[in-house]
């Protein structure tokens, strides 16, 4: 394959990716879940196997589209040439630079401090009810920090490719 192609390839990847996580994190932030309501007739048991896949589910796409973003934009910026310079924030690409380290923030954030805890409050891993009340608190915090640091990520990431000039 060409390096043409695969540089398509990567930034389809990277803004498809990027839409998956960083929308997770405003959908949150945004609106409250909203829960299908008990039926009757519903085993209970089954309903919360339901759910259990379901949250699975949606927290694997998620958490796993934090990876392609991330490798998507390191492929990028290796492809380029730009790797050391952007990573070392020399130049007029420290701008696109300081976009990949908080990217790099937010990936460990979320892999080192929200998914751990997450996995106690949603019932994944076996965890007391204190230890749940303070997951909860902790995955609150982590995920509204990914929701803030998104913002300026997003312009130096549009700044880096359009906006140069104003550095």
């Amino acid at each position: 394959m060409q390096l043409p192609v695969l540089d398509v390839l990567a930034r389809y990847a990277h803004l498809l990716f990027a839409l998956v996580w960083i929308g997770h994190n405003y959908a949150n932030f945004i609106q409250n879940p909203r829960f299908v309501p008990l039926q009757n007739g519903i085993d209970t048991a089954t309903l919360n196997h339901d759910l259990e896949v379901r949250m699975k589910r949606e927290h694997g796409i998620f958490r796993y589209a934090s990876l392609v973003v991330w490798a998507s934009g390191m492929f990028m910026l290796w492809q380029r040439g730009w790797l050391v310079d952007a990573l070392l924030l020399q130049g007029p690409l420290a701008v696109i630079g300081l976009g990949a380290w908080i990217g790099t923030a937010m990936l460990l954030n979320l892999w080192l401090v929200l998914w751990p805890h997450q996995k106690k409050l949603l019932g994944f891993v076996p965890a007391t009810l204190e230890e749940r009340v303070r997951c909860s608190r902790i995955t609150f915090l982590s995920s509204r920090s990914n929701t803030i640091l998104s913002f300026p990520l997003l312009f130096l990431m549009a700044a880096g490719g359009h906006g140069l000039h104003l550095f």
